[in-house]
């Protein structure tokens, strides 16, 4: 058996009920929910709080073999971004020599395709799932994640009957994009795909997510698919032509609603904020906005006061002045530095995030260049303590201004890491500040960027251990 789990027999000898199965001392591990290629899902109870949770138990040599160790990281690091009260919670992840264990937010009224098999949704109860379905779909772009398969069947239902986006196993983030700015991945349902990405050109992920939604939208209003044939040649020449038919009773306004999203052409199909103003999307949608808000500023008040746990943690200071930057945990160099295949940093709670690169400026230089960059980019220094440098754009954003702090720590006595955190705005207004401002403005005192393989300052961290 390996470390992390083990088995309990009942205490009773006369007691026939099999033994428990408990993983790392915290989760009891219970009946099969559900099994997929590679995965299976179980039901599970928290040992200390008594809350239903599903285990999806993957196993490592499936998905080394199938070359899939890629996808499972992303699909972990996705999931750590995207919390939301319409979308399934990854609450951890843990991991033994053999399995990875994600334990996630049971959602307890299984598949919406469930109820859609069993005939259309009235008009009132499709508009609060697709509303729910946008809401959540939105916040997923404002982070700079693409679904890429969003249907009925990876939709899921709570015990209030409210909408849970689940299986992020196709997921894209910024850093899949080519060249060009695309993706160019063949994925998802070919019934829910948008025309781009069946024509294997270059697609706007968000957008094409926004095609799924309207085609989800049509499923749940007239009970079958927009676009189908018993042909799949004719199938895809539907959908590259928007060829399909209303049933007599889906009402005018969600009709031209779902118009205005399955429309061939990318640049012309309809965007969230167009969305959110349509008549028929507005109707009970004001609640959950508001709802949705407040949730949205927790989740960063949260994130804020967690990275400043985070920081208290892992880091230690030289001295009590402000002479030497704190030093940085050196484990945590190695594992965030790596470009290697390592899924240990993956199974850390406190992990570090943001953009990071190692420089042998002195922590003075490094202040003093992130300064004068700031004011070239128009953000202002609104507060400087010690040697972290926060940095406050002057326009509006997506999400309100970007704000940014900059912190400076020492690996060793020649080599300073440097380390970027988003404190509010838009995560994809933040990547790319980080990626198209930041990184040609700094690149006369970078050593090397986070990912990128330096032997020489894994040797210089290997001499501090």
């Amino acid at each position: 058996m390996e470390s992390g789990q083990q088995q309990l027999q009942p205490q009773n000898p006369d007691q026939r009920s099999a033994p428990r199965n408990i993983i790392f001392d915290k989760y009891e591990m219970g009946r099969l929910l559900g099994q997929g290629t590679f995965a299976k899902v179980y039901h599970g109870k928290n040992l200390a709080t008594s809350e239903s949770v599903a285990i999806k138990v993957i196993n490592k040599d499936h998905i080394k073999k199938e070359g899939l160790v890629e996808q499972i990281k992303r699909e972990i690091s996705i999931m750590h971004l995207v919390h939301h009260p319409h979308i399934v919670e990854l609450k951890e992840v843990m991991a033994t020599k053999t399995k990875i264990f994600f334990i996630m937010e049971h959602v307890k009224g299984g598949e919406l395709f469930e109820k859609i098999i069993k005939g259309k949704l009235k008009e009132d109860v499709a508009r609060k799932y697709f509303q729910q379905l946008i809401f959540a779909v939105d916040f997923c772009h404002s982070r700079g994640v693409a679904h890429r398969d969003l249907k009925p069947e990876n939709l899921l239902l709570d015990e209030n009957e409210d909408l849970k986006v689940s299986d992020f196993g196709l997921s894209a983030l910024p850093e899949q994009h080519w060249s060009d700015g695309m993706l160019h991945t063949q994925c998802g349902t070919p019934a829910y795909v948008a025309p781009e990405i069946l024509r294997k050109k270059g697609y706007d992920g968000a957008k094409a997510d926004l095609w799924s939604c309207g085609v989800v939208l049509f499923v749940f209003l007239a009970g079958y698919l927009p676009f189908h044939d018993e042909n799949a040649m004719r199938t895809y020449r539907k959908v590259f032509k928007a060829e399909y038919r209303f049933p007599p009773w889906i009402s005018g306004d969600a009709r031209r609603l779902i118009r205005k999203l399955l429309v061939v052409d990318p640049e012309n199909r309809a965007s969230v904020s167009e969305l959110m103003k349509d008549p028929w999307f507005q109707k009970g949608s004001s609640s959950n906005l508001t709802k949705l808000s407040l949730h949205e500023e927790n989740e960063t008040e949260k994130s804020q006061k967690t990275g400043e746990k985070i920081a208290s943690t892992t880091t230690t200071t030289a001295n009590d002045t402000s002479e030497s930057p704190p030093f940085f945990n050196a484990f945590e160099f190695i594992s965030s530095m790596s470009s290697g295949f390592d899924l240990s940093h993956m199974f850390e709670k406190k992990k570090r995030t943001g953009s990071m690169f190692t420089s042998k400026c002195s922590a003075a230089g490094i202040k003093a260049k992130l300064q004068v960059v700031a004011e070239r980019l128009n953000f202002r220094v609104v507060c400087e303590k010690e040697f972290k440098v926060k940095l406050l754009g002057k326009t509006e954003g997506r999400k309100g201004k970007l704000a940014v702090v900059a912190e400076v720590f020492q690996i060793a006595e020649e080599v300073a890491v440097v380390e970027f955190s988003k404190l509010s705005g838009d995560t994809l207004e933040y990547t790319k500040f980080c990626e198209e401002d930041v990184r040609p403005a700094i690149k006369d005192i970078v050593w090397t960027w986070q990912g990128e393989e330096n032997k020489y300052a894994r040797n210089v961290v290997g001499n501090v251990l």
